[in-house]
């Protein structure tokens, strides 16, 4: 969670001589502490995440990122489309500027686009500003390292220290400058068509819902480009219509819209692209554990998945597990958020990896979640295999009933302290009791939203149904007080 005092800050006045002037951003005393979340810093515009706050933590990120590198080079900068986006990208680079670094600005463009070209440029990094699939009124800071991956935790924690001024503040040896730079998309659209060259798509029918976002210049055009014909949902940016009731968190619409069209796939996309949903021609969703399932087969066919391992998160469902585990392969599960995803794929090899809300990572072809990699991958298994989606998906595995219920606990100490309330732990320790082996149940904070979110499945609906009930009822009582 963000939290900021709307307290001014200054940045010192250059001398006449640029190249020698010591830059420094003076520091307001009554900043509440900022933190990273799973995904970058995220919050409410206006409240949790102000222009001067974003100013404050290009100028902190800047100067970290460049003592890191020891070197100059730029910083990419991208955006999806809300309203607030134009504001906190300026407030941003402003800030990255002050600290002595240039500014490549993309404008709206798809999160994964800044990823691929802070790795494929001479990047100190690249930042984000978007809110994903968060509505309008939230946005959000995401950070990216040279290599295209995201912040590991001990740079993050450097940030927010100098954010309190726990750190001293080095001199800048210049005055950053800020470059309009949308023609690097290309670079970027060009990587995705390179492993699909081969790849003809003519005679498939595509439903795209785009969320109002910022995949709506890109998407439509790289598919009709490889032969699809293509069939646009919410595909303008609208500040005011980003993530509403559309895109990869409400696909009734593109449901709707493969059947009416009698269309072979359907994709639902997120506000800022990284993650993305597919629908089958009968209009039944295939989230992030069925595209991991497919794909993981795809690449262990082609020798391609070392150890026929896959990485995914404590959501990921039971039927996709026992399925792929049958076939002898290996599932490796990590906390939710595709960062902790991507530092066990690393740490294990795996090539294949990503979450059931579908953010998915294969570093055959890119180092981050990608939503455009992943539908252009999952449209040419289909067209590899000559058969349906829906064949496809009711080959693969069949899934444990699974509830999820989202809680809103706006306290974030009372989120953080969950685990200490005794009533909710003895209603989980007997809900698993129940269980078994036969299911399982969780509650998390989420890292991106106010919710506490409880998930329970089994293979009786009826235990899920029970366990849910009871768990959220306590959840929503959750106080770090309760012993």
């Amino acid at each position: 969670m963000v939290l900021s005092n709307s307290i001014p800050t200054f940045i010192s006045k250059p001398s006449k001589d640029e190249g020698s002037s010591p830059l420094t951003l003076s520091s307001a005393a009554a900043y509440t502490p900022v933190r990273f979340g799973t995904d970058g810093i995220r919050g409410k515009v206006g409240d949790q995440l102000t222009p001067d706050l974003a100013l404050r933590v290009g100028y902190c990120a800047g100067q970290e990122l460049r003592s890191l590198a020891n070197q100059q080079g730029p910083f990419i900068l991208g955006q999806d489309s809300r309203n607030s986006s134009d504001m906190l990208a300026m407030a941003l680079s402003a800030g990255l500027t002050a600290a002595g670094v240039d500014v490549w600005n993309l404008g709206l463009c798809p999160t994964p686009a800044v990823a691929y070209l802070a790795h494929h440029t001479d990047a100190l990094g690249g930042v984000m500003i978007s809110a994903s699939h968060n509505p309008p009124a939230d946005n959000g800071i995401k950070f990216f390292n040279a290599d295209g991956s995201k912040l590991q935790p001990p740079t993050q924690r450097r940030i927010e220290e100098r954010l309190q001024g726990e750190h001293q503040e080095t001199e800048a040896p210049r005055w950053g400058h800020h470059y309009s730079r949308p023609e690097l998309t290309q670079a970027y659209v060009e990587g995705l068509q390179a492993p699909l060259q081969a790849m003809d798509f003519r005679g498939l029918r595509v439903v795209l819902d785009l969320a109002w976002g910022a995949a709506t210049q890109l998407a439509p055009a790289i598919f009709a480009k490889m032969g699809a014909e293509v069939i646009c949902l919410h595909d303008q940016p609208d500040g005011d219509r980003i993530n509403v009731n559309c895109g990869s968190t409400h696909l009734d619409s593109l449901k709707a819209a493969v059947q009416l069209h009698s269309a072979d796939i359907g994709f639902g996309f997120d506000g800022d692209a990284d993650r993305v949903l597919a629908v089958d021609s009968q209009g039944r969703t295939v989230d992030g554990d069925y595209i991991l399932y497919l794909w993981g087969t795809t690449l262990a066919t082609q020798q391609q998945l070392p150890n026929d391992l896959i990485v995914a998160t404590v959501m990921s469902n039971l039927g996709f597990e026992r399925a792929w585990q049958a076939q002898g392969g290996k599932l490796l599960r990590t906390n939710v958020g595709d960062q902790y995803v991507h530092a066990q794929m690393l740490q294990h090899g795996s090539m294949l990896g990503g979450e059931q809300s579908g953010h998915i990572l294969c570093p055959h072809y890119g180092i981050s979640g990608d939503g455009l990699l992943t539908a252009l991958h999952v449209t040419a298994i289909l067209r590899q295999s000559g058969r349906t989606l829906s064949a496809l998906v009711d080959d693969s595995f069949q899934l444990y009933p699974q509830l999820l219920k989202n809680i809103r606990v706006e306290d974030p100490e009372r989120r953080r302290q969950w685990q200490n309330c005794d009533p909710l732990q003895r209603v989980l320790d007997q809900a698993t009791q129940e269980l078994g082996d036969q299911g399982r149940i969780l509650v998390r904070a989420s890292g991106t939203e106010p919710l506490m979110r409880v998930m329970v499945e089994a293979c009786q609906i009826d235990l899920v149904t029970d366990c849910c009930d009871r768990s959220s009822l306590l959840s929503k009582n959750i106080s770090p007080k309760q012993t």
